[in-house]
């Protein structure tokens, strides 16, 4: 399940509202995790010192990781043909936008023919790499990418931070098409979605999903500081909503018998 602040200015950082994100397909899973793992790597890539390096790095193994299972760049091609398809259907219809539509079709069409250039072997330098290859196999042992057991990655890591930021952002640069197109049809998917008020009664909610028209991701919003969470459970048909409190890191979250208001998000 993510989790995440909504966008806020910095004044209001301290009371932004936090969303808690839960996938309920397999497709929806993969995109979640390879949004999170590209953030990581994008965030960590922007400072100078070896040990953020060491970090993004770590974020852009994990990708390659998750995309070496299955297809994702098909899968992804795939939901972009179908978005623009449905936002087809939004130009004959009233109050809506005609620039602000016509923007965003033409995003997701570039971001369509650039993944669709990339060609089905994107990443095959990434995962040719015996550089890489060397530092992934190393972190599957604990503290397996010390000094001591990668001399070369030690190496690297100490050369000029510009170098090290230049290299680095040429191998994500080959994950970009993949991964902008994963967060653009993400955004899409939240956007297209209301926030209702809902009430957890005694702190358990449940609902059952339309069979014509599933839900993909179910995301739940609570304030800050109400010292609960969600922990939710679902399914392509059912789903359930059971709110804890909140103690400290050494107490066990214990379920809340009260009522708890929060806002519920169906993405379709």
């Amino acid at each position: 399940m993510n989790s995440h602040p909504e966008p806020h200015t910095d004044a209001e950082a301290e009371l932004a509202p936090i969303v808690y994100e839960q996938p309920l397909n397999e497709r929806m899973r993969t995109f979640l995790r390879l949004e999170f793992l590209y953030t990581q790597a994008t965030y960590h890539g922007e400072f100078p010192n070896p040990w953020s390096t060491r970090a993004a790095v770590a974020s852009l193994l994990e990708i390659l990781a998750i995309t070496a299972r299955g297809d994702p760049r098909s899968d992804v091609l795939k939901e972009l043909e179908r978005a623009v398809n449905i936002l087809k259907e939004y130009q004959t219809k009233n109050g809506v936008d005609p620039g602000r539509l016509k923007s965003v079709m033409s995003n997701l069409v570039r971001l369509r023919e650039q993944l669709a250039n990339a060609g089905a072997h994107f990443m095959g330098s990434l995962r040719d790499s015996e550089f890489l290859s060397a530092i992934k196999h190393r972190t599957a042992i604990p503290g397996g990418t010390c000094d001591f057991d990668l001399p070369d990655y030690s190496f690297w890591l100490n050369r000029p931070a510009e170098v090290r930021a230049a290299e680095f952002d040429g191998w994500l640069a080959l994950l970009r098409p993949l991964c902008d197109s994963i967060s653009e049809l993400l955004w899409l998917t939240r956007q297209n979605a209301r926030r209702k008020a809902e009430v957890a009664v005694r702190g358990i909610y449940q609902l059952q999903f339309d069979r014509e028209s599933p839900c993909q991701l179910v995301r739940v919003t609570l304030p800050p500081d109400v010292g609960l969470f969600p922990e939710i459970s679902g399914s392509a048909h059912r789903c359930t909503i059971r709110f804890l409190a909140w103690t400290d890191a050494a107490t066990r979250p214990v379920h809340v018998d009260v009522d708890v208001p929060f806002h519920l998000t169906l993405c379709a």
